[in-house]
């Protein structure tokens, strides 16, 4: 069995979908932007930057983890496929809230 590797990558960058400059997070890799919430599908491991779609992935819910806290689940909007990233300390947290009203279902 292969195990999930982490690449650290923590980079600022201005993001695609709402056009903010989002700055390095600090602590961790920063993944997505903590004013939309939306990311990228550019990893097929974190921070590899090896996924070939680069489509647009938006946030369509949350789920509370007892180990991670909040986790933003995402659909690629080219692909079609479902990824989740840990939310970061700066993230939006009125989108966090209004994202839990939004169960996800892996039949949806």
């Amino acid at each position: 069995m292969e195990t999930k590797k982490f690449t650290k990558i923590d980079e600022e960058f201005i993001c695609e979908h709402c056009g903010q400059f989002v700055p390095k997070l600090g602590y961790t890799s920063r993944d997505h932007c903590p004013f939309c919430l939306y990311s990228q599908h550019v990893d097929i491991y974190p921070g590899d930057r090896a996924e070939s779609c680069h489509g647009e992935l938006e946030p369509i819910s949350v789920e509370l983890s007892s180990k991670k806290g909040y986790v933003i689940i995402y659909r690629c909007k080219k692909c079609g496929a479902i990824r989740k990233n840990k939310a970061a300390e700066d993230d939006n947290r009125e989108l966090i809230i209004n994202l839990t009203s939004k169960p996800y279902r892996k039949d949806s």
